[in-house]
């Protein structure tokens, strides 16, 4: 019978079992080996007589019995007849998968990544990452969301021409998808009204940071029949408030080894909205109150984000805060007005980095035909777009969710990279 390395536990019971996995260390002690096998649910500790002639990272089968042991992980151990190899690993490993990742460069790992995700520490960003999307889908379909799949490659983009990654596709140009806002927008106006999508997304950006990716997953979703952004802020707090619950059940084990913690759904409930113009105050009374009266704040810069979280953080109890009403030239042409200078959009900010941007849309035809000039478009370069307008469709919005800055701020990541399982930058288009 085959167990798991979580299941070598005292009482057990009897008989041999067989535990399958890769050889994470070996220790030689008096005549006794010790070795460290690694499986998917943890590492378990299996004594064999004699030398073990097993390389790191051997896929092998050890089978025995299992018996108490203080001093083994979980206060067990199998002690084996036998350890058979499935797969020997060569011995010159370019990537110490039993090490210290903390001591470890962040090109390093990233340039060895199919070693490096062997690495229980590493590898536990993406276990709660996929708690965050399951998270996700499963809160907006308890809401009446339907999910779905578009294509990436598209005609033009929705947001204007810039930042887009051109493709040849046989005999024409296409790009990949900055997001699935166009058709997000087209089910919407189909009659489906709720609607989601996880799926990667493309921005040719010459961007070198901590917190910028090229290809990023995002969690968008789309909703019909709202009055305004807030709609929108409202359904955020609670679809954030279900992820972080959902982390801190289900990955416990993985918080602690980044020394992390999820916000709980009463700090999230107190998480403000604050309007554009008065975040920037609130941000250049922050630096005033820090004493850096040298430096000032005039948008929402990455400086001024970190400055409202903490402003959150201490006035209001929680890490998340929601900007709102930002005004019309920081956004795209869709994006419903609130008036003549400022639009029913906002962004919200998580531990001093925006996780999300999103907004109500404009619905009306007549209307967007209106602002196309003001923003230097043509309606006959968005004529696909503008036909999902043309024969009515609902007051709507929507916003999407970075997945990794969210992963990388929940375990407090120094660089969005870390949360990618094979990210791509200006830099890096591989492994």
């Amino acid at each position: 019978m085959r167990i798991l390395a979580k299941d070598i536990i005292t009482g057990m019971g009897s008989g041999e079992v067989e535990l399958k996995g890769w050889v994470h260390r070996v220790r030689e002690l008096g005549g006794v080996s010790f070795v460290m096998l690694r499986d998917r649910s943890g590492i378990a500790q299996v004594v064999v007589e004699g030398k073990a002639d097993l390389s790191l990272e051997s896929v092998v089968t050890a089978v025995g019995v299992v018996a108490d042991n203080d001093k083994a992980p979980g206060g067990a151990e199998l002690r084996a007849s036998r350890i058979d190899v499935i797969a020997r690993a060569e011995p010159d490993l370019p990537f110490p998968v039993n090490g210290d990742v903390s001591k470890i460069g962040l090109d390093v790992i990233l340039d060895n990544r199919p070693l490096s995700l062997r690495n229980p520490k590493i590898r536990s960003i993406f276990s709660v990452q996929s708690t965050i999307i399951d998270a996700f889908g499963s809160f907006l379909r308890g809401r009446g969301f339907t999910e779905m799949k578009t294509s990436k490659l598209i005609g033009s983009g929705t947001e204007g021409g810039t930042g887009l990654f051109e493709v040849a596709y046989f005999d024409a140009k296409v790009y990949l998808a900055q997001s699935p806002q166009f058709y997000k927008q087209t089910m919407v106006a189909s009659g489906m009204e709720r609607v989601f999508e996880v799926a990667p997304a493309y921005r040719a950006e010459k961007h070198d940071t901590p917190r910028h990716l090229n290809e990023y997953v995002s969690m968008d979703l789309e909703m019909a029949f709202i009055d305004s952004e807030r709609d929108l802020i409202a359904l955020e707090k609670e679809l954030l408030a279900s992820i972080f619950e959902a982390v801190s059940s289900r990955n416990a084990d993985d918080l602690a080894a980044w020394g992390a913690t999820a916000p709980d759904p009463e700090s999230v409930a107190r998480s403000p909205i604050v309007a554009h113009d008065d975040a920037v105050a609130i941000a250049a009374a922050e630096l005033e109150r820090a004493g850096s009266s040298s430096k000032k704040a005039y948008e929402i810069s990455p400086e001024v984000e970190r400055l409202i979280c903490a402003w959150s953080a201490r006035e209001h109890g929680s890490e998340l805060a929601f900007i709102n009403e930002f005004p019309r030239r920081h956004r795209p042409f869709y994006t419903f007005p609130l008036n003549a200078t400022h639009t029913m959009s906002f962004d919200a900010i998580f531990r001093g980095l925006e996780i999300t941007t999103g907004g109500r849309r404009h619905n009306e035809y007549r209307a967007l035909l209106d602002v196309l000039p003001k923003f230097g478009l043509k309606a006959e370069d968005l004529t696909d777009y503008l036909n999902v307008f043309k024969y009515g469709c609902p007051p709507h919005g929507g916003f999407a969710i970075g997945c990794e800055r969210l992963t990388q701020k929940i375990l407090g990541l120094a660089n969005v990279k870390e949360a990618s399982l094979f990210p791509r930058d200006r830099k890096r288009v591989r492994p």
